[in-house]
């Protein structure tokens, strides 16, 4: 029987941060950074919602897993981002210090945003978001 956190989650964005001291001062801010434009282009969508969590809440949670997902920070400090990390295609590498992975098709509506560095995270971030690449997950939302 699902939980009342879990009975209302079909329509949510997830935006995962690390759970440790580094990630919750430095990646969450960015988190809900994307959060607030998620929320201000789903305003139209009845019913969607967007939660920035953790990655340990979202990892021991089975039914978030096929939800769209963005996951803020590295694998060294976000163990989602870790998991996705070999599962993920990458859609943009910047020398080996700036990722964004997202299956290019939306059939698996998870990605992964990421620098080597908080530096390199935040202009991870802003390239997400200043590129298309959060619109075009976005629009992968009918689909899911």
């Amino acid at each position: 029987m699902p939980t009342s956190d879990e009975e209302h989650v079909e329509r949510t964005v997830f935006v995962v941060t690390g759970a440790t001291l580094r990630a919750e001062t430095m990646d969450r801010p960015l988190a809900y950074r994307i959060k607030q434009i998620v929320d201000e282009r789903l305003a139209d969508l009845e019913g969607w919602q967007c939660v920035v969590i953790s990655d340990i809440w979202y990892l021991n949670n089975d039914s978030f897993t096929g939800l769209p997902t963005i996951s803020v920070g590295g694998p060294g400090v976000n163990a989602l981002s870790s998991y996705l990390f070999e599962r993920l295609p990458t859609m943009l590498a910047i020398d080996n210090v700036l990722m964004i992975q997202m299956d290019p098709t939306m059939k698996d509506v998870r990605c992964a945003v990421w620098g080597m560095d908080h530096e390199t995270t935040v202009e991870a971030v802003e390239t997400f978001i200043e590129k298309g690449h959060l619109d075009r997950f976005l629009g992968g939302l009918g689909d899911s």
